[in-house]
């Protein structure tokens, strides 16, 4: 997220680990300033470098187009675009930041920007790698505006949120509008890439036409599943309880596997294990009156946000406070599918698949496609329910 200082501030840095965020935001800064002071010279200056060479001669140009005044009058902008060397390089990596001429030149530059006289002139930089230590960086956060965007990761215990967020901003802008659930999926289906997430919203605005909402039958026409989201769906088509899906979901997986050591099915077992977890725990909070079912994920999260820490297991393992409210989201849309004793039974399933794996000689696909059939196929009967239900 953008940390603002001022909006009236004439120099902005624009900086991050979110490249696609950082040079749209400084691409949107600085045509507004173009087009606010008009004139025709603004000036955008390439400052990524190879060399401390090449960056000594950037930060020249930048000083240059700073102190060289508009040939018509008027104002100017200038957009210092790219910026590579405001951080340490990486152990092995060329020196171009950390080099003492580099180091000298922005001391400078920064000196020089502290008693600019910004009456006729806008500054962007923009770079996508910054150390806040740095002199330079601290004196940029003085004298003007400072907006970071940082990348999402599926590291990120709250990136699904971050993502599902600006799934619905970017529908906004143009017009359209997007459930909770419908972002869900497209955020599932796309994963932690914000830069994928605006084009794919690009691609729904135009694929509905006049339509106003984004509906779900159009993510699945429109989406194309990334790589680092076919996690979600497998868990998701179990949610969904269509076996169909879920055994091509699966084979999608599968098929994955045989090019990547990293990913086995003990590691599919313990990603359905959680989902089930998920869902079993959204129906005991629904029973206990703490969730309803068709909460939109605002309404969830704010729910979650006033529940008191003493209600439940101190260990986060065992509490729903442990659990990102977006993935207690879907697993509340999901768990009306099931009934609390198939959800339980559900668990016991997936247990026994997992004990299979480790001491059976059995091909390891086959248990768990034989797991997930018994598990989507299961009926329960109403007494087993009560029982289950009452042992809980």
């Amino acid at each position: 997220m953008p940390s603002p200082k001022s909006s009236a501030s004439p120099l902005v840095f624009i900086g991050g680990s979110d490249e696609f965020a950082v040079q749209r935001r400084a691409r949107e800064q600085f045509d507004k300033w173009s087009g606010e002071l008009g004139g025709m010279d603004h000036e955008m200056i390439e400052a990524s470098a190879t060399s401390a060479d090449q960056a000594l001669k950037n930060i020249g140009k930048l000083r240059e187009a700073l102190l060289t005044l508009p040939f018509f009058g008027g104002g100017k902008a200038v957009w210092f675009k790219g910026c590579n060397f405001l951080a340490d390089e990486a152990p092995g990596e060329r020196k171009i930041g950390s080099a003492p001429e580099v180091q000298d030149a922005l001391r400078d530059l920064g000196a020089l920007l502290e008693k600019f006289d910004w009456a006729s002139v806008r500054l962007v930089i923009s770079a996508t790698k910054v150390d806040r230590r740095k002199s330079f960086y601290k004196t940029l956060e003085k004298i003007g505006k400072v907006e970071l965007f940082e990348a999402l990761s599926a590291d990120d215990r709250d990136w699904e949120t971050t993502a599902a967020d600006l799934v619905q901003r970017e529908a906004q802008l143009r017009g359209k509008s997007i459930s909770d659930a419908v972002a869900a999926e497209l955020v599932e289906a796309v994963g932690p890439n914000t830069a994928q997430l605006v084009v794919e919203v690009e691609k729904l605005s135009l694929y509905i036409g006049e339509r106003n909402n984004i509906e779900r039958s159009d993510v699945e026409a429109v989406v194309s599943r990334q790589k680092v989201a076919r996690a979600f769906a497998l868990g998701d088509a179990l949610g969904e309880r269509n076996l169909a899906l879920l055994f091509r979901r699966l084979d999608e997986e599968l098929w994955v596997m045989q090019t990547d050591r990293k990913r086995s099915e003990i590691g599919l077992i313990y990603g359905l294990i959680a989902k089930l977890r998920a869902m079993l725990m959204a129906k005991i909070l629904v029973q206990e009156g703490l969730l309803r079912p068709g909460m939109t994920y605002a309404e969830v999260k704010t729910r979650m946000s006033k529940w008191p820490e003493e209600r439940f297991a101190r260990d986060k393992k065992f509490s729903p406070l442990g659990i990102n409210p977006f993935v207690l989201f879907r697993a509340l849309e999901h768990c009306s599918r099931y009934t609390l004793a198939e959800l339980v039974r559900g668990m016991e399933i997936l247990l026994e698949a997992n004990i299979q794996m480790v001491t059976s000689g059995q091909e390891e696909a086959f248990i768990l496609q034989q797991a997930l059939t018994r598990l989507v196929g299961m009926e329960s009967s109403r007494g087993n329910q009560r029982s289950s239900t009452a042992t809980l």
